[in-house]
């Protein structure tokens, strides 16, 4: 029976067209499905540079141009076009079978020769070449064929190769695109998913090359299976996983395993598809956890729709960490009484006043999380030797006594009156999970893992047995946007030898990339294992429009801006639930969101999903996690990112107030890349230091 597979590029080509368009390409699935090969009516194309591609008819208008393989009933469906635009396209193309990695190359020979005669002149009159320093022996070894060597050896600048996406096969120019940014040979070949040693592959058989193709082809079960993708565009993800991506999330680990990479580079897919593969694997429970109930909301959501069986569904849970602590305790004690903050630091004030204390009570609240706590400190001797680094401020021998005390007394309250914090709770949680040999899971795994933390690595660790496979964790501590700065190896989870890096970003235009990354150059961030973390490489091969900058004199004049940029995208053709506005503060959100609502604009909250078709609106911290066609920053100016309470002045602690300022540029950078087309930044007065400096801005 044939069988008709859908090339990606093809397939968020057809995500554009109307629906009857794709509902018609469903209809010729079917047809596939249940044909024949003689019965397709394919037809073949005169002048052709391939003869295994033909045209098949979508309509009176549209055709589609399909790989039709000498052997096997595999065939692939690579564009559709109007009609004499597809028989240009298929005269043009040719494929083959990648020598590094099995899969199909899609490229345009005749571009090709053009292309290398208009850059020979230039190449003759430089010295220096974009590829000097690469050996023909590494590029042949990394897929690239004697016709784009020869193109490669005659660049000069990377913008000859950004053209040349247009005619080089994906695979090939991805090649030359890692080289061009800085990463080597063998890293390059890892993200190519390939094998330690080369294989060889048969260059004839295409249809097992497509079967190989998994991260650009899709093999769709009818056009049922079709029909259910195209209702949901943006969950393209589900659908095909990039090689390094696939090797990531079925690989069979000795212990804890980590992928770590920027944004939009695929960690929660990752995250999720190794859920999915435990789960299949059916060696025990699997706990997919993260930081909020919010972000475990939307997992639980994707989750859902990959599983494929009620079986798998049901070995797997999905719950935020305090969620997880919260049942382990509630299991032994009953639930617990939760103080609320403003209690806690009411109680705090008390006891300091009692001390004689000069010290805040929100100082002595985050005194006794990020060092008595995160350090397990138990005694006024260990206080006194506990690191303090970042905290602040610095603290005598005499003061850290005096903080001790009230922390004892604190203690001592709280199991007076009955009361719990969640990191109490955690706290207990891990301690019972200690004591017991029967772990309530064999696998799991983690996502955000930056914004843990130490007593919820402790939890986790206590919650799985070590062994094969017990711990997954995916992050990016470029995205931490919270206080802790935990160290693995401290909370006793080695992942020494089993860390995998991803780079290449499926969500954000190469502009809004960029313009994000810019503000992180030179920043120093932990890679959350006593090392530093690297960005560099970290690229996207999408295009798209540079973000917009502006400011404005007044608040009012930036809100009412904002109301215009919005209904422009919408006119635009961008669905309201597609857009999401954030700000540093609740003040600024409230405003935004009183002013949309009055000019009628449908507004929604970040923290919900199920809202309608309503523009999504909160702070920077509540854009964690979630994505959007179109992002608004507003009021990114000088007096509000950073805002100054939540920086250490220098004088008081030099190390804190670093660290403060790295995570307020995070905070930044994580809204900043929530954007998959259009960003949209803005400022009253005067903008941001935080924002890159060369880039064109508009003052109104």
């Amino acid at each position: 029976m044939a069988r008709l597979g859908i090339h990606i590029e093809c397939l968020k080509e057809v995500f554009r067209m109307d629906a009857p368009i794709r509902m018609r390409i469903g209809e010729v699935f079917g047809k596939f499905e249940q044909a024949t090969y003689a019965s397709l009516h394919l037809e073949k194309v005169n002048n052709a540079r391939d003869d295994r591609l033909r045209t098949v008819r979508v309509d009176i208008f549209w055709r589609g141009v399909v790989l039709a393989p000498k052997g096997g009933d595999n065939y692939t469906l690579l564009k559709v076009l109007p009609h004499d635009d597809a028989y240009r396209w298929a005269e043009r193309h040719k494929v083959e079978v990648n020598a590094a990695n099995g899969c199909i190359d899609i490229w345009d020979p005749a571009a090709l020769h053009d292309a290398l005669g208009e850059i020979e002149d230039e190449a003759r009159e430089t010295v220096r070449h974009l590829f000097d320093h690469v050996s023909d022996s590494d590029l042949v070894r990394l897929g690239i064929t004697k016709e784009t060597l020869a193109f490669a050896r005659e660049l000069t600048r990377v913008e000859q190769l950004e053209t040349a996406k247009a005619f080089l096969s994906a695979t090939q120019w991805d090649v030359l695109f890692g080289l061009a940014a800085g990463m080597t040979p063998e890293e390059v070949w890892s993200d190519l998913g390939c094998r330690a040693e080369p294989e060889p592959f048969d260059p004839e058989d295409l249809s097992s090359a497509v079967m190989r193709t998994s991260d650009r082809v899709l093999l769709v079960d009818g056009p049922a299976d079709l029909m259910k993708i195209f209702r949901e565009p943006f969950a393209l993800w589900r659908v095909y996983l990039h090689p390094l991506q696939y090797q990531v999330a079925h690989a069979s680990y000795r212990g804890p395993a980590r992928v770590t990479g920027g944004p939009g580079t695929g960690k929660t897919v990752a995250a999720l598809h190794r859920a999915k593969h435990l789960a299949v694997q059916n060696e025990g429970p699997v706990l997919l956890t993260t930081f909020t109930s919010a972000l475990a909301s939307s997992l639980g959501h994707d989750m859902a729709l990959l599983l494929e069986t009620p079986e798998q569904a049901q070995r797997v849970s999905v719950l935020n960490v305090d969620q997880v602590a919260h049942r382990v305790f509630t299991e032994r004690h009953g639930r617990p009484t939760i103080l609320r903050k403003d209690e806690e630091l009411e109680i705090w004030k008390r006891l300091a006043i009692k001390r004689n204390s000069s010290l805040s009570e929100q100082f002595l609240y985050d005194e006794w999380r990020q060092v008595v706590l995160a350090q397990q400190v138990t005694s006024a001797g260990a206080y006194l030797q506990a690191k303090r680094s970042g905290r602040g401020r610095g603290l005598r021998a005499q003061q850290r006594v005096q903080v001790w005390e009230i922390v004892w007394d604190f203690q001592q309250e709280l199991r007076l009156i009955d009361r719990w914090t969640h990191e109490t709770v955690c706290v207990e949680a891990g301690k019972i999970l200690a004591e017991t040999s029967e772990k309530p899971y064999r696998h799991i795994v983690v996502d955000e893992a930056q914004d843990f933390s130490p007593m919820q690595w402790r939890l986790i660790r206590e919650a799985v047995a070590e062994g094969t496979d017990d711990l997954f964790v995916a992050g990016d501590t470029h995205q931490r946007i919270y206080h802790y700065h935990p160290s693995l190896r401290e909370v006793g989870i080695d992942i020494g030898g089993r860390s995998v890096r991803l780079t290449l970003n499926y969500r954000t235009t190469a502009e809004i990339l960029a313009w994000s990354l810019s503000m992180l150059h030179d920043v120093r961030i932990d890679d959350m294992n006593e090392a530093l973390e690297k960005i560099a490489g970290c690229r996207s091969h999408v295009h798209g429009e540079k973000p917009l900058e502006r400011g404005f004199p007044t608040p009012l004049d930036e809100r009412e801006a904002l109301v215009a940029q919005i209904r422009e995208w919408i006119e635009a053709g961008v669905e309201p639930r597609e857009i999401g506005v954030a700000a540093r503060s609740d003040i600024l959100t409230r405003d935004a969101r009183e002013l949309l609502e009055r000019e009628g604009v449908p507004v929604g909250t970040l923290a919900r999903t199920g809202q309608g078709n309503a523009v999504r609106i909160g702070t920077m911290h509540g854009m964690k996690g979630l994505e959007f066609r179109c992002v608004a920053v507003i009021g990114v100016g000088e007096n509000q990112v950073p805002p100054a309470r939540a920086v250490t002045p220098v004088t008081e602690d030099e190390n804190a107030h670093v660290r403060d300022l790295q995570r307020e540029r995070c905070v930044l950078f994580v809204s900043s890349t929530r954007a998959r087309e259009r960003l949209y930044v803005s400022w009253h007065g005067q903008p941001s230091a935080f924002l890159p400096m060369d880039q064109p801005r508009h003052t109104w």
